[in-house]
């Protein structure tokens, strides 16, 4: 139970004040820039566009500005805003296929059609400060220009899938509309368009640990990223009054399909399958870690055991989105006075019942020895 607290909201409104004050730092240090955030820290306003559910790179780095760089306040503040956008309509199906790409990896094909194209990534660096980077007045590197991409880069999976060796994926009878679980309530077991959404916007680094749960013994999978691909894909919408698509612009997107194992079933012959992980932003990590659970999840459909966490519809979705999580777990710092007082006299109670069974108890002893 909560209850009032005298001077509560003078005190609410000091920490306001002291807040601000522990934000901007010491005055003598220039204050940071939306901008700068932006484009200095994309990696951490691409986690706060997919854990707020909102791409929008301003107010991304607003958010991590604004929450001193906890994201997952700064998601929750894009959450917050986003209840207050009007909704139009929904876009079309984005075509990852005709991605402008920046980088584009595959660990099962070497020299696959289009070739692997690093691009911008952390993987073959040596871990070590760059002290350079500490000299504020230091001019930046000239870019140098990027050597032209083949124009057809096919997605791995679709190569594996010509050769019959991937399962298909085909749309649900109908092609119903897809779910949304900001509207209404999940039930289960959920679909895979539900499972896709909570996790798209779901803790990066609770995905993490389940997708690395599922490749250490609680899973059993050995999987083999397909391909993971990062750039630039066009956001179409069909407003009723026109009838046709119109471009709104580009959105930054990281794809990844983990490729899979499966012996079969009396049905299905021995083929791969796939996990798929589709994120805001270059965001390859979170990516990877939910095509690991995208993949745990659909052991049902494959007539397979589920009996590990990762693999648990309920379990995986009921506790991956961190907003709810942060604040059922901070909601116990509010005052429960009233609750604990009354646990307090409970233990009281049972501890002075025990005294005096224990008393009566040693009263006893000699006439029983006599």
């Amino acid at each position: 139970m909560y209850v009032a607290v005298k001077g509560g909201e003078a005190a609410i409104l000091a920490t306001h004040d002291l807040v601000a004050e522990a934000r901007r730092g010491d005055p003598a240090v220039p204050e940071i820039s939306v901008a700068q955030i932006r484009e200095q820290q994309a990696l951490a306003c691409a986690r706060v566009m997919n854990e707020g559910s909102l791409y929008d790179q301003d107010l991304a780095a607003l958010a991590l500005k604004q929450s001193q760089g906890d994201v997952i306040e700064a998601a929750f503040l894009m959450r917050a805003y986003r209840t207050t956008l009007p909704r139009f309509g929904s876009s079309e199906p984005l075509d990852t296929a005709a991605m402008a790409i920046r980088r584009r990896v595959s660990a099962t094909y070497k020299d696959l059609p289009g070739g692997q194209v690093l691009g911008p990534t952390y993987d073959y660096t040596h871990r070590l400060f760059d002290f350079a980077l500490m000299d504020e007045g230091g001019e930046a590197a000239p870019r140098k220009a990027p050597a032209p991409l083949d124009a057809t880069m096919p997605r791995v999976p679709d190569i594996l899938g010509a050769e019959g060796l991937m399962e298909a994926e085909e749309p649900p009878e109908g092609d119903p509309r897809p779910f949304d679980l900001t509207r209404d309530p999940v039930s289960f077991p959920a679909d895979r368009d539900v499972r896709l959404q909570s996790m798209a916007r779901g803790d990066e680094g609770f995905l993490l640990g389940l997708g690395y749960s599922v490749q250490r013994g609680f899973g059993g999978s050995h999987p083999f990223v397909g391909e993971v691909r990062v750039g630039e894909v066009a956001v179409e919408f069909v407003p009723e009054e026109l009838g046709f698509a119109v471009d709104l612009g580009e959105v930054t997107l990281t794809e990844c399909q983990m490729v899979n194992q499966f012996q079969g079933s009396k049905d299905v012959p021995p083929q791969f399958t796939r996990g798929y992980g589709l994120v805001f932003g270059h965001s390859e990590r979170k990516a990877m870690s939910m095509s690991l659970v995208d993949r745990a999840l659909k052991s049902r459909d494959f007539g397979e055991a589920t009996n590990y966490p990762a693999q648990q519809d309920e379990f995986v979705l009921y506790h991956a989105d961190n907003v709810e999580a942060a604040g059922f777990v901070e909601h116990l710092k509010l005052p429960h006075y009233v609750d604990f007082q009354g646990e307090l006299e409970l233990i009281r109670r049972i501890r002075r019942e025990r005294e005096e069974r224990l008393a009566r108890e040693q009263d006893t002893m000699p006439e029983a020895a006599e």
